[in-house]
């Protein structure tokens, strides 16, 4: 890099000090934030976090690593047959697939000068270089921080395996994310977040939405809904198109956000859960569980987008920007007919049921009614025996519509939001903890 751009480089890598902890790093917050990404000794594909905050970065990294396995095995073959070489190479893939999603034309890969020797991570060619683990500091880390630009996807997955153990030495996971950050732009991350707070909460060290948004699907929009809402005539934006991951969260349940289709019906049959405070990983074998939606499941997911609080009804008003987002006959003479037959008491609502009877009398679903749901939560003390393990469920999709709430079960409460009639036995009657 010449002068200006390494000048240039500094400024960024400030902006992203500041964008991420504010004017002030809490030391708690920022040793806990320090940790390598290293995989559980007892779960060979799982990766281990030590501390509270940075499953903002872990569980999608995780999330990007079941993908890779899933497609390239077959169920959960793979789960006894991992090699530290097949470690290695499914990180470098999840890290490297991330960053595709944020790329706006060049990868800016930070990393560490180390600060006693003057050693640039991999300036000597090996990979045998590594770091003393310190007490972590925050303003020795940032002070040695340095930026390099690879033109090519090709180029950053050398790098990576050249540098290997820097991943999974004490600043791996936020080299990681500042990494990610560079590549996307800071002004970039700025414009697209409505929020300016920072990135990571000051108080308790978690991990924003727009953060974790912008792990997931390479944008840091604030919200989880498709595509832009009208809120109080503020144009808020949300997912621009289906995500390779999905995510669904208890925070909706409580109705603190609207997650939508894009979220909840990914590409892959993964998703990234949220807690009150935690993020942690669902997935299944079963692939059928994103097949493309069947016209029914499409009426359905329609409607319910005019009806953002659940209420299984919409407004007669409404009735006519269903149909033609529906492809259906919208003209106003027909739409007047059918208002008046759905809506024959004139209470000024269309139930969802009378709906779907009258446009969709043979509903089709594309879901099996009965799965295998697989959970993975990287703190040890969350799990069974105090150890970082995939806990397996039966799931089973009830033909009743009403849902039951049960509060003290926020995991079932939590996958209501995507399936509402589900119900799940979970191994040894245990469930798994979202926190």
């Amino acid at each position: 890099m010449d002068e200006n751009a390494l000048r240039k480089a500094d400024q960024e890598l400030n902006g992203i000090r500041h964008l991420l902890w504010g004017p002030n790093i809490k030391d708690d917050i920022f040793k806990r934030w320090s940790q390598g990404f290293y995989f559980s000794t007892n779960e060979k594909s799982a990766l281990e976090q030590a501390e509270g905050g940075p499953c903002a970065i872990i569980a999608p990294v995780q999330a990007f690593i079941l993908k890779k396995f899933l497609n390239d095995y077959n169920g959960m073959s793979f789960r006894y047959i991992v090699t530290e070489e097949m470690q290695d190479k499914v990180l470098i893939n999840a890290l490297c697939e991330i960053l595709e999603q944020c790329n706006g034309g060049n990868y800016l890969i930070v990393h560490v000068q180390h600060p006693t020797t003057g050693l640039m991570n991999g300036d000597d060619g090996s990979s045998e270089a590594s770091y003393e683990v310190n007490t972590p500091n925050a303003k020795i880390f940032h002070d040695n921080l340095r930026i390099s630009l690879f033109p090519l996807m090709d180029d950053v997955k050398k790098y990576y395996k050249d540098n290997i153990y820097a991943l999974k030495a004490q600043y791996g996971v936020l080299l990681f994310l500042y990494s990610v950050i560079a590549t996307k732009g800071l002004d970039y991350v700025r414009s697209e977040s409505d929020n300016t707070d920072p990135l990571i909460d000051e108080t308790y060290g978690y991990g924003s939405q727009s953060l974790i948004n912008l792990m997931i699907t390479g944008r840091a929009v604030t919200y989880v809904w498709d595509n832009y809402q009208d809120v109080g005539g503020l144009k808020l934006r949300g997912l621009d198109k289906q995500s390779e991951i999905g995510f669904i969260t208890l925070m909706e349940h409580l109705r603190y956000c609207t997650v939508g289709s894009f979220y909840k019906n990914p590409i892959h049959q993964i998703w990234v859960l949220g807690s009150e405070t935690h993020l942690t990983v669902l997935f299944s074998d079963e692939k059928s569980l994103v097949s493309p939606e069947t016209k029914s499941e499409e009426a359905r997911r329609v409607f319910k987008s005019y009806d953002p609080d659940g209420n299984n009804f919409i407004g007669t008003s409404c009735l006519q920007e269903v149909l033609a987002a529906l492809n259906l006959v919208s003209d106003q003479e027909y739409v007047d007919i059918m208002t008046k037959k759905l809506d024959s008491e004139n209470l000024g609502i269309i139930l969802l049921n009378e709906f779907m009877d009258e446009f969709f009398p043979k509903e089709e679903s594309s879901i099996p009614d009965m799965f295998q749901l697989i959970h993975y939560n990287g703190l040890a003390r969350s799990n069974v025996n105090k150890q970082v393990q995939y806990h397996y469920g039966s799931a089973i999709l009830l033909e009743s519509d009403l849902k039951s709430i049960n509060d003290s079960d926020p995991m079932l409460t939590c996958l209501q939001t995507k399936w509402p009639n589900i119900e799940v036995q979970w191994c040894d009657n245990i469930t798994p903890s979202l926190n």
